[in-house]
């Protein structure tokens, strides 16, 4: 079994930055694919981010592309999302996904374990 827990939201300004961190338990988490995904009030859940087992494979939404990054550090049990230039248009609560497979997906039901997700609001 995997746990996820996510850290790292708050209060920005637009254009500002804030670094998202997912710390995760249990012996699967080096060798699964992990991934961002994001849901706004009234809005449907919608991809982010996706990490391959070995950083070598990364996607990200056309709408982040260029403004965020995703890593991660196996020897800490950790994937991260960096986002720069944060527009208002990307305040959610993020959610940090795990799966069994090894290669990334950009859709939810790729994933088989979510952590409890942190908020992100950005100001204009």
């Amino acid at each position: 079994q995997v746990q996820l827990v996510e850290s790292g939201g708050g209060l920005v300004q637009a254009g500002g930055s804030l670094r998202l961190s997912c710390t995760a338990s249990g012996r699967t988490f080096s060798s699964g694919a992990m991934g961002w995904f994001r849901q706004a009030p009234g809005k449907e859940r919608e991809f982010v981010a996706a990490i391959g087992w070995n950083s070598v494979n990364r996607y990200y939404a056309d709408s982040v592309k260029g403004r965020f990054t995703i890593s991660r550090d196996n020897a800490k049990n950790t994937v991260y999302l960096q986002m720069n230039s944060l527009k208002p248009e990307d305040t959610a609560i993020y959610y940090c996904a795990a799966a069994q497979s090894k290669s990334p997906s950009i859709y939810s039901y790729g994933y088989d374990y979510w952590g409890q997700g942190t908020q992100v609001t950005v100001s204009s």
